[in-house]
């Protein structure tokens, strides 16, 4: 018995010293918080990687840039290939550590790379096992190298400023999985933010500046057919039921000056209907809204006013998403707006005939409004002062 306790108290002795052979350190390893994707002149593809250094040592000497925001070093570097895993494997050659790809913050794709399409590079983006599905999704107005390589005078990296942006939910916030759903759903669709960059300030240099989002890029069969702008934006937030924040301003009928209001909370349901080989969806709305601003002599504690304030704003959202359908609906054909899916969802054995010729039959989709909107809090005071 003593005999095997002694070879029992070895044993454990024995694991203990074991060590983590295959342990990454920390300081052996270069951590991507962005990339950014460009298709060159001849058709390669161009990776950017914005890459945070834990050492203030390092990237000197490599053909790349960095910047330096305390003891934290960003370095950007760039390879080229005839595809993402080969222009990776031309970085790998110029970086003298290893890349940890799995703290990906924003990945930023070059318009001109999304025109012609994206299915391949999500192909690798999705399949690999370190990129997050969780990273945010932009298309570039113009190179996606420079967006990567910008130095925010606030923001610690360009994918920090990125990132912020998203989480504002201002306008369109989109993930790596939200985007595959998208384009894997009934209607082959999706709607991205579109980033571009502030002129630096006087003095400063090209890239100390920020990035900013204004637009939004719509993709269909997987590739770039247009864009449009931050109201329009907000029109298809309306449609999917992800409208966060609004500001909507009206100039009542008799009045003298403008009434601008908040959103407090908002909901949309889709309501789709087959009549006979008629297409219909009735898109109702419920919105609160609080009052932030009266430059008009209104008095607004008057239920009366109340009314027709609310009226007022129900009908400027309506001209919204109407002015949204024109575009996506009539001129781009693309839906973003999820029509499809609601058809499919509440009409599953119609969907099935439906589903073939979604994309010549999505145009011609009757669309109606049922927009119920009221105020909730008017502020203190009756009047400007």
């Amino acid at each position: 018995m003593k005999r095997l306790k002694i070879i029992w108290l070895i044993g454990i002795s024995l694991f203990l010293l074991t060590g983590c052979w295959d342990r990454r350190e920390t300081n052996d390893l270069w951590v991507v918080t962005g990339v950014g994707l460009d298709q060159t002149e001849d058709g390669e593809i161009e990776v950017t990687v914005e890459i945070h250094s834990p050492n203030s040592d390092g990237g000197e000497g490599m053909g790349g840039e960095s910047s330096q925001v305390g003891g934290n070093k960003m370095i950007h570097q760039t390879g080229k290939g005839i595809s993402i895993p080969k222009a990776i494997e031309d970085l790998d050659t110029q970086l003298p550590r290893e890349i940890l790809w799995s703290h990906t913050k924003a990945i930023v794709i070059n318009k001109a790379l999304a025109e012609t399409g994206i299915r391949e590079e999500l192909d690798f983006l999705i399949r690999h096992p370190e990129p997050r599905l969780r990273s945010y999704v932009f298309i570039s107005e113009g190179s996606a190298k420079d967006i990567m390589a910008l130095l925010p005078p606030l923001e610690r990296s360009s994918s920090e400023v990125l990132i912020e942006l998203a989480k504002s939910e201002v306008l369109m916030k989109v993930t790596l999985f939200d985007l595959m759903e998208m384009l894997k759903g009934e209607s082959d669709a999706a709607i991205l933010p579109m980033v571009d960059k502030l002129p630096p300030e006087e003095g400063e240099q090209p890239l100390e500046t920020n990035a900013y989002i204004n637009q939004s890029a719509i993709l269909k069969n997987g590739k770039m057919v247009g864009s449009i702008d931050d109201r329009l934006t907000r029109g298809v937030l309306w449609f999917r039921d992800e409208i966060k924040e609004a500001t909507v301003t009206v100039q009542p009928e008799n009045a003298d000056g403008l009434i601008s209001m908040n959103l407090i909370k908002g909901t949309t349901k889709l309501i789709p209907e087959i009549d006979g080989n008629q297409l219909k969806m009735t898109v109702q709305i419920e919105t609160i809204d609080d009052v932030i601003q009266n430059k008009t002599n209104w008095d607004l504690n008057e239920i009366e006013k109340q009314r027709i304030l609310e009226k007022e704003l129900a009908e400027a959202i309506e001209t919204r998403l109407t002015d949204t359908l024109e575009i996506v609906q009539k001129e781009m054909k693309a839906d973003i707006i999820e029509f499809g899916e609601e058809f499919r969802r509440k009409h599953p054995e119609q969907w099935k005939g439906i589903k073939k010729d979604w994309e010549e039959r999505f145009p011609s989709v009757e669309v109606t409004f049922d927009i119920e909107a009221k105020i909730l809090r008017t502020g203190q005071g009756n009047v400007p002062w």
